[in-house]
């Protein structure tokens, strides 16, 4: 008997709250979505570096997972509470016919487990058709080998999801229990003529409420901006974030105090149609849920923010792997000094063979052929000395803005010796590399940066006193600004300072710092530039690399595919994690809002009742309900919106190396996209849902 009641009802819940189990479902698909890449086994047939991107990211969003299973927790949990408040009246009818509490509990015990099935089922189904394409993506961002791609079912991350979403379901259970077992005979057979207790706030404490709401959210956005506040630890952090929290929470509480008063002062708009009954239904709305809708707005800025950032950031990556991996490969060495000068020169005792010293002060390609390796391999061999020279180092560069400099950003490290080329050294590097080449008379030097920080505090020193002092001989800048270039190839600007000196700058032999290579692999085809590769910045296996870490040499180097597969990588991480929570977030704040609303609609039905009996017709009602709910959903998106124009900010600059606003106009259409599907697919199914709730019985 039991069972066949849970199944009436569950079926009669299915139909009235679609949503709810829709939810459930999409939970379930997503979970095993980014939980199943590593079932697919094509995606791996990639060089070992990616190999190791591809695990780094699966045991990411591993973790992530956790977080995620207690959002949609929360979410089920907090879904659940809905749909048992709306059934007050059929458990207070079920005790009047002399049914138990533990028989009632039991009903919504095999209801739960009934849901939590369906939902499974379906969301598995969902999950593995869905993961397959997932898996797809992941090999394409990733230029993997897609010759041995099979359909696959993961059963880890199904056992994994399972046993996740069991553990929600329990607690969904333990709910339900608690809260059938406070409920009382007449509180549940009068719980349908029962109207949520909403107190009259004043309307003048309301308005300097939301007045200091509006300060304390633009305080908070001049920090996250810049401003005069400096955000370099997590404590200072804290306090823009509880800024922000207190800010959003106080709009919501104060709105519900003004809003409706000053509308009614203008009468054409309030009495106009069935304004009234919209406004007030509004106003009961936002004062009953300040909490809710202070959390789904906060969970939008962060899907929007998270979204349009790591887009942003992908975006960025990509369009600049071209310009900074203009060659095949970068190889490079530490020159050891002399041991007569180690002590006078360093300030510490280094302990080198004398092997070591002699092969460190000679070029890259003396090396590479006294050491087993073909040079004849590579072409368009560029090679360079870089210099360092005694006490020049970034403080000597900034003069008389060092302290002022040092007390804006102590964590510079201005000890650190600058990089010195001959002009004429670099400008065969930039022939190679395409770039723009530069000319000096003898008393003068140029500064190359890229690094958007560091080119403003050195572009400070050049437009004042940009005079320097060496060897008794005085170098000014020949520009009052950095100029663009770089040696070393990396994903993005990096750059913090290159100084350019005349070709007959007198340097000493113990002064050169490093020995710099820049060629392209002499090989016609893909694999063999790729043996050339692995020979060179391989796993280290090849009779070269076993010559130069016998003997000690210290030679490292990067190429253009290692440095294409690392940004890559790391721009594909940034993007699954992003989706994966800023999905899970849109829908649940979504759901939040759709049961709200529906179960509202639900207890609000006789209202609409009474507007048919005073004369309105289907269209006015309809009309009514549409723009309660619009209004109801964009509320919290508009804050939303607001607070992610200024939080995308603070995030491209903390991460001004990756990213800059001009990546950032794409990256919000596809975030307003994504958001703009979910979002109002939600919001359609809630006004078709509520529409069929409180349609004319016939």
């Amino acid at each position: 008997m039991l069972f066949k009641l849970s199944i009436r009802n569950m079926k009669k819940s299915f139909k009235d709250y679609a949503i709810y189990f829709l939810t459930l479902a999409l939970g379930v698909a997503i979970f095993y979505m980014f939980n199943s890449l590593d079932s697919q086994q094509a995606m791996f047939q990639v060089s070992q570096s990616t190999r190791e991107m591809i695990k780094l990211m699966i045991e990411l969003l591993g973790m992530i997972s956790v977080f995620i299973a207690i959002v949609l927790g929360f979410l089920i949990v907090y879904a659940n509470n809905f749909l048992v408040n709306r059934r007050k009246r059929e458990f207070g009818i079920y005790m009047l016919l002399g049914m138990g509490r533990r028989q009632i509990s039991a009903i919504i015990l095999l209801e739960t487990i009934l849901i939590g099935i369906l939902s499974l089922i379906v969301g598995l189904f969902i999950g593995i058709f869905a993961s397959q394409f997932m898996s797809i993506l992941v090999a394409k961002l990733f230029e993997a080998d897609m010759t041995e791609f099979t359909f696959v079912f993961s059963k880890d991350a199904c056992i994994k999801t399972c046993i996740y979403f069991a553990v929600m379901y329990l607690a969904v259970m333990v709910f339900n229990t608690l809260t059938i077992s406070r409920y009382k005979l007449i509180n549940l057979l009068t719980a349908v003529r029962k109207n949520e207790k909403v107190k009259t706030k004043n309307p003048i404490i309301s308005i300097l409420i939301f007045i200091a709401s509006v300060v304390i959210l633009g305080y908070a956005y001049y920090l996250v901006t810049g401003g005069v506040y400096e955000l370099r630890t997590g404590q200072e952090l804290l306090k823009p974030i509880l800024m922000g929290i207190i800010g959003t929470v106080g709009i919501f509480w104060s709105l519900s105090g003004f809003i409706l008063r000053i509308i009614q002062t203008r009468k054409s708009i309030y009495l106009k149609g069935t304004n009234m009954f919209v406004l007030r239904q509004l106003n009961n709305k936002i004062n009953t849920n300040i909490i809710s809708m202070s959390i789904i707005c906060l969970m939008l800025f962060m899907t929007i923010s998270v979204l349009s950032s790591s887009l942003s950031i992908k975006s960025a990556l990509d369009s600049q792997l071209d310009k900074f991996t203009p060659a095949d490969v970068n190889l490079y060495k530490s020159a050891y000094l002399p041991e007569s000068y180690v002590s006078s020169y360093s300030g510490k005792t280094i302990h080198n063979s004398k092997e070591q010293i002699e092969d460190s002060r000679k070029p890259v390609s003396y090396t590479l052929e006294t050491n087993g390796f073909d040079i004849n391999t590579l072409k368009d061999i560029v090679e360079i000395p870089i210099y360092a020279i005694p006490k020049w180092d970034l403080a000597y560069s900034l003069g008389d803005n060092y302290e002022s400099t040092k007390s804006q950003y102590p964590m510079l490290a201005f000890d650190t010796s600058e990089s010195i080329i001959k002009v004429s050294d670099y400008n065969k590097i930039a022939k190679l590399y395409g770039e723009e080449q530069y000319s000096l008379n003898d008393d003068e030097y140029i500064v190359l940066c890229n690094y958007d920080q560091m080119t403003d505090i050195r572009n400070k020193t050049l437009m004042t006193n940009s005079d320097i002092e060496i060897n008794g001989k005085t170098y000014h800048s020949k520009y009052s600004e950095c100029k663009d270039g770089f040696v070393y190839m990396a994903t993005t600007e990096i750059n913090a300072g290159i100084i350019l000196v005349p070709d007959n700058f007198e340097v000493k032999d113990e002064w050169t710092q490093e020995y710099f290579l820049a060629a392209n692999y002499n090989a016609e085809t893909e694999e063999g530039k790729q043996k050339i590769e692995n020979t060179l910045i391989g796993s280290g296996d090849t009779e070269f690399f076993e010559n130069i870490r016998e003997k000690g040499i210290d030679l490292d180097g990067s190429s253009k595919t290692s440095i294409r597969e690392s940004s890559k990588g790391l721009a594909t991480i940034i993007i699954f994690i992003a989706i994966y929570l800023g999905i899970v977030f849109l829908i649940a704040s979504s759901a939040i809002l759709a049961l709200k609303q529906l179960t509202e609609s639900s207890d609000n039905k006789q209202r609409y009742t009474i507007l048919r009996k005073i004369g309105c017709d289907e269209k006015m009602i309809n009309k009514a309900l549409f723009r309660q709910i619009f209004i109801f959903f964009m509320m919290p998106l508009v804050l939303a919106i607001i607070h992610s124009i200024f939080g995308i900010k603070f995030i491209l600059s903390m991460l001004e190396v990756l990213a800059s606003p001009d990546e950032l106009l794409p990256s919000v259409i596809v975030t307003a996209l994504i958001i703009g599907a979910i979002y109002g697919l939600y919001f359609l199914a809630t006004y078709l849902g509520s529409k069929n709730i409180i349609k004319e019985e016939e």
